[in-house]
C-alpha cells in the first residue's frame, strides 16, 4: 500500500524506550525494579511493570494526537464513576491527586494489574453474568453525557474514514472502484435509517427513539478478564472489563453485538443469554437490534482505514502484513457484500 507518512519518518513510540518508562513512573512515585513486559496493544503502548515494593502495575502510554488530555480524563472520569458503583471496571489509580500524567512528550495512565482468562462465551452463565454487569454500567453511562468524546455515527466511522482511504491511495487502482462502489452502498444503507442518524453526542434519544448513552465502545471477548466462579470472593470472580480506551456516545447493543459469533442460530442464542442477564438490571430496547449488522458493517470500514493510518508505527507492518494487498481489499469487498445482505435480512430476535 501506499504509506501516507514518509517510510523514515520516525513514529513518536519510538522514542519510548525502557528507560522512558521506568522514569515515568519515578516521576509520579514508582520506583520499578527493572522488570519491564510489554503487554498487547496496538493503539497504545501498555507494558506491565514490577515495583521494588513486588506489587506489579500496568502503565499505559497513550498514542500520541489521538485524544486530547479532556477526551482521555473524560474517560478516567467514567472509570471511576463504574468502579464507584462497585462494578468490576479497571481504571487507573489516583497518584499525586491525579489520573492522568505527562512525561516527555507522553500522556500515560497507571492501572492495578488485574489477571484473568478470556471468558467462554459458549457458557450460559458465563453470558448472562456479563450481561448484568453491561447492564450496570449503562445505567451509569445513562446518568449523564459525554462532553468531550464523540459519538459512534455513520461520518466518522464510515464516510469520513472511507474518503481518507481514497484521498490517500490505499485502496489499490484494480479493486478500488469495486470497493468504493460497495462502500457507499453499505453506507447509504446505514444512513438512511433513522435509527442511525441523530447521534449527537448527548445522553438523549435519536429520532428513532433509540437512547444514546456512554459506552465501554469496545467490548470485544478480549476486554472483558474472566476469573472463574469458584475462586476466592478476594479474587473478585466474574468479569472485569478493561481498556475504557474507546469509550464513546452509542446505542447500548454495542456493547453487546461483539461477544456473538458463529452461525445465526448460535448468534440468537448467544444474545439470548446476554439480554436475559442485562434485562434483571436494565430494560433492554428491541429496536436495537436492527443496529447489529450496520455497527458490525461500520466497524469493518473503520478498520481498514485504523490500519492505514497506523501503518508509519513499526508495530503494524510487523502484525498485520496482509494488509493493503488487492487480496485484502478483495476481501473487504466481500464482507461488504455479505454485510449489505445481512442489513437487507430481518434482525436477531431475543
Amino acid at each position: 500500500m501506499n504509506s501516507p507518512t514518509a517510510p523514515d519518518a520516525a513514529h513518536p513510540f519510538e522514542t519510548l524506550t525502557p528507560d522512558v518508562v521506568l522514569d515515568a513512573l519515578e516521576s509520579v512515585g514508582l520506583r520499578g525494579d527493572g522488570r519491564l513486559t510489554a503487554l498487547s496493544s496496538y493503539e497504545n503502548r501498555v507494558y506491565q511493570v514490577q515495583l521494588e515494593d513486588g506489587a506489579p502495575v500496568v502503565a499505559k502510554f497513550y498514542r500520541p494526537d489521538r485524544w486530547s488530555d479532556a477526551q482521555i480524563q473524560e474517560e478516567h472520569d467514567f472509570a471511576a464513576e463504574l468502579m464507584a458503583a462497585e462494578i468490576p471496571a479497571v481504571g487507573p489509580l489516583v497518584l499525586n491527586g491525579q489520573t492522568l500524567h505527562r512525561f516527555q512528550n507522553f500522556s500515560f495512565s497507571v492501572s492495578p494489574r488485574r489477571g484473568g482468562r478470556p471468558p467462554e462465551l459458549d457458557d450460559g452463565e458465563v453470558l448472562e453474568w456479563i450481561g448484568r454487569f453491561l447492564a450496570r454500567i449503562h445505567t451509569v453511562g445513562a446518568r449523564r453525557p459525554f462532553v468531550q468524546r464523540p459519538a459512534l455515527d455513520v461520518q466518522t466511522f464510515a464516510v469520513e474514514p472511507m474518503q481518507w482511504l481514497l484521498a490517500h491511495d490505499c485502496v489499490p487502482l484494480d479493486v478500488q472502484t469495486l470497493w468504493s462502489k460497495r462502500c457507499q452502498e453499505a453506507i447509504d444503507l446505514i444512513a438512511a435509517r433513522a435509527d442511525m442518524a441523530g447521534a449527537t453526542g448527548k445522553n438523549k434519544t435519536n429520532s428513532s427513539g433509540i437512547r444514546q448513552l456512554r459506552l465501554h465502545g469496545d467490548c470485544h471477548p478480549g476486554n472483558i478478564l474472566w476469573t472463574p466462579t469458584d475462586a476466592a470472593a478476594s479474587a473478585g470472580p466474574g468479569p472485569h472489563f478493561v481498556d475504557l480506551d474507546d469509550a464513546r456516545t452509542g446505542p447500548a447493543v454495542q456493547d453487546l453485538w461483539m461477544l456473538l459469533s458463529g452461525d445465526r442460530q448460535q448468534q440468537t442464542r448467544q444474545l439470548g443469554m446476554l439480554v436475559d442477564g442485562y434485562e434483571q438490571f436494565r430494560e433492554f430496547d428491541p429496536m436495537e437490534l436492527a443496529l447489529i449488522e450496520p455497527l458490525r458493517t461500520l466497524r469493518l470500514i473503520h478498520y481498514s482505514a485504523w490500519l492505514a493510518r497506523r501503518w508509519s508505527d513499526p508495530i503494524f507492518p510487523v502484525n498485520f502484513p496482509w494488509f493493503g494487498s488487492s487480496d485484502y481489499w478483495k476481501g473487504q469487498i466481500q464482507m461488504l457484500e455479505d454485510q449489505i445482505e445481512a442489513m437487507s435480512e430481518s434482525p436477531l430476535i431475543v
